[in-house]
């Protein structure tokens, strides 16, 4: 059987070179408390949500208004049992052209419903991608956390 990852789509009233801006400029949308880059490949960075939450990614791969990967390097979620639950899990934003409008795929592989995380961390990832992101790039200002 096929793993479910968390898996979204979105489609924006911008384009995909602005969609690709936007995601990369992961303060406004995710968390202002950004330490890091998340610009190019190699780039690292961390996002702090208090004590609840704090990962650090990776950009692993980059394709310019069509795809960028995070791999999550390091994680403490001190809401679940184990708290490393996201370290080697991927996060991908894919983008496309469609009707003179963008959509942005978004998976989280390794998120699934077989995890303790999945239920609260894919209402989180409804809120930031379907909510902030998708505000960020239809209203010109995301709600990150």
């Amino acid at each position: 059987m096929n793993k479910q990852d968390y898996t979204v789509s979105i489609t924006v009233n911008a384009t995909a070179q602005k969609a690709f801006e936007s995601i990369n400029n992961v303060s406004k949308w995710w968390t202002e408390n950004l330490e890091g880059s998340s610009q190019k490949l190699d780039d690292e960075f961390t996002v702090r949500f208090d004590d609840v939450h704090v990962s650090k990614q990776k950009l692993v791969e980059i394709i310019p208004d069509k795809k960028v990967v995070w791999l999550v390097t390091d994680s403490k979620l001190n809401f679940i049992e184990d708290e490393k639950e996201w370290t080697n899990t991927k996060i991908s934003f894919e983008i496309m052209n469609q009707d003179n409008k963008t959509q942005i795929n978004f998976t989280h592989f390794g998120l699934v419903p077989e995890v303790e995380c999945y239920k609260d961390c894919s209402k989180g990832w409804d809120y930031y991608i379907k909510g902030s992101l998708f505000k960020l790039l239809n209203e010109g200002k995301g709600t990150p956390g």
